[in-house]
């Protein structure tokens, strides 16, 4: 798997890039014929290698969808860690007085891990 593209793509863009994940198939093994659960993970995985990071968290076995891939060390790569360091928190119901929950954002749960 090569991602370098995808890494330039992002930086370029200023730390954030909105892919189909069949431009991310294309660069990860443009012979497979279908995206799969691991296989996603795999990339997943590789791209954190690169410093780069998906929304959401666990990407679509589907080609038809889409995903940003964010530079980790860029702003807004850090604000979303953030923003799941705290989302995550909220799950396991460690903030006091919380106003994430999923019966306010229902859509957060797509996002995390």
């Amino acid at each position: 798997m090569d991602f370098t593209v995808i890494a330039n793509a992002v930086e370029v863009d200023h730390g954030i890039k909105r892919l189909s994940m069949r431009f991310i198939k294309k660069y990860a093994d443009p012979e497979r014929d279908r995206l799969s659960r691991e296989f996603c993970d795999q990339i997943t995985t590789e791209l954190a290698e690169q410093g780069l990071i998906t929304l959401p968290r666990r990407l679509p076995t589907s080609e038809n969808e889409f995903v940003f891939v964010i530079q980790k060390d860029s702003s807004i790569g850090q604000a979303v860690q953030i923003a799941s360091s705290v989302a995550r928190l909220d799950k396991f119901d460690m903030l006091e007085h919380s106003a994430l929950g999923s019966h306010n954002y229902p859509a957060m749960r797509d996002y995390l891990p």
